[in-house]
């Protein structure tokens, strides 16, 4: 028992927002100590893991590209097109978005978007463009809610689109382990058919309060803009 001490470590790391990769790695090694293997073994299961997960840092290569694009305006023109479409609001946008993300991740491409290439330079800053064309300047306090609404859509289509698709791990997983424990004929897409009613209630529980963000923004910022107004007639 000694042994899950290591997930204390993740616990306290993350609680106090430390380092993801430095946590686990604290806690791999930890883990590795209690179990009584020595610095060699240690070492050895970080490689396999590594050498066995290797398109886990497919970011290495992802990053810098995106990066790049974002140094040569990539958000700017991502607002720009944006702004183009007068009848596109944020809330509608983010729907859209939902909508995309559920049914890509329903056709197993989990990896067609994501927060690292489309939330962070293009969604978000199309959202956060569609406010601005409305509103004008941003508060950063706004700009936070829009970013967070925005991973929200990304993170709900893909959870509840991937369960859809027959091949991915979790369905596998599941029908493996009821049909070896249990001795049932569990079929992977038995699971799928009863993940699209759950798919299509998400959709449209999140698309509600993402459309409800609209009638949120224009409360907070127009009032705000009426009470400077106010303030400035009282002078």
């Amino acid at each position: 028992m000694i042994v899950l001490l290591g997930v204390l470590v993740v616990i306290i790391g993350f609680a106090t927002r430390r380092n993801p990769l430095l946590v686990v790695g604290v806690a791999g090694i930890a883990t590795g100590f209690l179990g009584g293997l020595s610095p060699q073994k240690v070492l050895a299961a970080f490689g396999d893991g590594f050498a066995s997960s290797r398109a886990v840092t497919i970011f290495v290569i992802t990053l810098p590209v995106i990066a790049l694009l974002e140094r040569h305006g990539l958000q700017e023109q991502a607002r720009n097109l944006i702004a183009r479409f007068a009848k596109l609001t944020t809330g509608r946008f983010l729907t859209l978005y939902l909508v995309l993300r559920q049914c890509f991740a329903a056709l197993g491409l989990r990896d067609l978007f994501g927060p690292a290439q489309t939330v962070r330079p293009l969604a978000a800053p199309m959202a956060e463009g569609a406010a601005e064309r409305r509103y004008g300047a941003l508060p950063d306090k706004t700009r936070e809610k829009i970013r967070s609404f925005t991973v929200s859509a990304d993170n709900v289509g893909l959870f509840f689109g991937e369960d859809v698709f027959l091949a991915v791990g979790s369905i596998l997983l599941i029908t493996g382990f009821a049909n070896s424990t249990y001795q049932t004929h569990l079929e992977p897409l038995q699971l799928a058919l009863w993940a699209i009613p759950t798919g299509i209630c998400a959709l449209l529980i999140h698309g509600g309060r993402l459309l409800r963000m609209d009638r949120t923004l224009e409360r907070e910022l127009l009032g705000a803009q009426d009470g400077l107004a106010t303030q400035e007639a009282t002078k």
